[in-house]
């Protein structure tokens, strides 16, 4: 007679409250992930409301102040075209959010459902995506980039497909890798034997175990999706003017960085609080979810 063992919902959430719990004490121990957490909080906030903190315009053209320098009416200055580059500063952290999130968001969804298919599937089946995913790999991330862009268009939606399809093999190979040493472990084989379907197992034993290397992979991933993105939108190929872009404001400073230095300064440090900002927090989860990098240990 088969005894099936009960576990109250209480249980179940007190489980949870104690993970939390746990989690916010092995993350409050790291400075630097509490300070990359902050500038990520603070990117973000910005972001979604930029519409309330903007004093100008970002697109509007003024004839008079043109590349004027910071004043109490234009924070950081103006522009060759005399918008407000504060303005312009704060809406566009908008468009490499976007683009981060939007891109990495749907390569993780597609590279997880592939490594989990390839790592549990049949022999011929993780063949068949192996070469698919070493072709994407293979392909020159740049030549790659403009290829696509030539042939699509300047736009918002080509970043994102750019980036979506040259980070998808990535994840979709650790998935696999990860499913791979999973599947053969004594738990999932106990799970077979009790007549668990392999849609019960991918869910409650192999995803919960993946979740956490992904989410420091995409965390460290964000700083070069907005590199890319601005140096793209840099070299002209990225979002269309009058569009507020970092990298936009980037190379509009670069023509007239003889004549002022604070178009260049203002979308720089924003590149690079948010590149510290999720590096210092991809660092914090990694120690977290890989116990052999815990400090406590």
């Amino acid at each position: 007679m088969e005894i099936v063992e009960i576990v109250p919902p209480e249980a179940n959430d007190a489980i949870a409250a104690g993970t939390l719990r746990t989690f916010l004490r092995q993350f409050g121990k790291n400075r630097l992930g509490i300070l990359g957490a902050v500038l990520v909080l603070l990117i973000a906030a910005t972001a979604i409301f930029a519409p309330l903190m903007i004093t100008h315009d970002p697109i509007r053209l003024m004839v008079g102040p043109r590349l004027a320098p910071p004043s109490p009416d234009f924070l950081l200055g103006t522009d060759q075209l005399g918008r407000d580059t504060f303005s312009r500063v704060v809406m566009g952290g908008r468009i490499p959010l976007l683009v981060a999130f939007a891109s990495l968001g749907s390569s993780l969804a597609v590279g997880l459902l592939l490594g989990l298919i390839a790592g549990f599937g049949p022999r011929w089946l993780d063949n068949t995506l192996l070469l698919v995913f070493d072709t994407i790999r293979s392909l020159p991330g740049i030549i790659f980039a403009l290829a696509m862009i030539a042939l699509l268009g300047p736009s918002l939606v080509s970043v994102i497909l750019v980036v979506a399809i040259t980070s998808m093999p990535i994840y979709a190979r650790v998935v696999r890798t990860l499913t791979e040493a999973l599947r053969s472990s004594e738990y999932v084989a106990a799970e077979r034997s009790m007549g668990a379907g392999t849609i019960r197992i991918l869910a409650v034993h192999i995803l919960p175990n993946v979740i956490g290397p992904l989410l420091i992979l995409v965390s460290m991933d964000v700083p070069a999706v907005i590199a890319v993105e601005a140096g793209l939108s840099f070299l002209g190929m990225g979002v269309r003017p009058p569009t507020p872009d970092w990298g936009a404001i980037l190379n509009d400073g670069f023509n007239y960085i003889g004549k002022t230095p604070w178009l260049v300064i203002a979308a720089g440090i924003p590149i690079v609080l948010a590149t510290l900002g999720f590096t210092f927090l991809g660092e914090a989860l990694r120690d977290i979810f890989d116990p052999k990098l815990r400090k406590d240990l």
